[in-house]
């Protein structure tokens, strides 16, 4: 490798993690993010880099405008996706915020409502509030003019805004995740009912793959009784590990050594709004390798 391109790693390599970020919030796939990540490092590879003033802003802006690209045949791809889709979970213990000065964007809930937005609101939603880029940046960069982006980013934060609930803090929420548990292992209708928010929902990510309910289950004794029915057959022999996925308390379930889901909930003063069952194996790659 000459010394050209042993600067041009060494700068790509400052920046990845925002790069991953920026990516993985848009995409809300961790192999999907990768990908543009390495698309990106090629292009910067191939770029006349002696003319690029600002190299962060330079790949920011590509690793954006790529995540857009991906983002608009991604939408049509999860159109028929089978059952509820969930984000790829990213172990965030070492990095809380991913790559970014603030954790926003990147709970499992927030990344489900961004998946209504168009792909250029949702990068200017994530620039803005996750990465804290000037508005003129982010104009730049979406190649809209900044008036029109202070316009998108309002309209995401409304749109969020009238969809989410004010979040318990985490330790709270490792408590209901903890108590959760123990009433779904022993199949405890009045413990989980006490549990959850009136018009809980749980979220079943099987992507086909594997056996997992492909509707959401609604409401507070629905839910209970769902969650009720399996309990003979579905937590023995499971080990629990405690992690932290997307900047909010989780578990990874394993069985005889091998991941086979995460599962954490969203909880607000209500109680527990939703239950997340990430079940499809091509979601669990990156936090079972981390597991194991």
């Amino acid at each position: 490798m000459d010394a050209d391109l042993d600067e041009a790693l060494e700068l790509f390599s400052a920046v990845r993690p925002r790069l991953f970020g920026i990516a993985y919030r848009m995409l809300g796939s961790a192999g999907e993010a990768e990908d543009i990540v390495q698309d990106a490092w090629l292009r910067w590879q191939r770029t006349d880099r002696t003319v690029v003033e600002n190299a962060a802003a330079f790949l920011a802006t590509t690793t954006t405008r790529l995540a857009i690209n991906a983002l608009q045949s991604a939408h049509s791809r999860r159109e028929t996706y089978i059952g509820p889709w969930l984000p790829e979970p990213v172990d965030t213990s070492a990095d809380p915020t991913l790559g970014a000065e603030h954790a926003e964007a990147l709970g499992f809930a927030v990344l489900v409502i961004l998946e209504r937005l168009t792909p250029t609101e949702r990068a200017a939603y994530v620039l803005r509030e996750a990465f804290d880029y000037p508005y003129a940046q982010i104009a730049e960069i979406v190649q809209h003019s900044e008036p029109a982006v202070r316009q998108l980013v309002s309209r995401a934060r409304r749109h969020l805004a009238g969809e989410r609930r004010r979040e318990v803090a985490p330790a709270d929420q490792r408590r209901l995740l903890t108590a959760f548990l123990a009433a779904a292992q022993t199949g405890d209708l009045d413990a989980l009912e006490r549990l959850f928010a009136e018009d809980v929902v749980s979220y079943s990510d099987g992507g086909g793959a594997v056996r997992a309910s492909r509707f959401p289950v609604r409401g507070r004794h629905t839910v209970a009784k769902f969650v009720r029915a399996f309990h003979t057959t579905f937590w023995g022999g499971v080990t629990i590990t405690d992690a932290e996925t997307n900047g909010q308390p989780s578990v990874v379930l394993s069985k005889d050594g091998a991941t086979f889901a995460v599962l954490t909930v969203v909880a607000s003063t209500e109680g527990i709004d939703q239950v997340l069952w990430i079940l499809n194996p091509a979601k669990l790659q990156a936090v079972a390798s981390g597991v194991a």
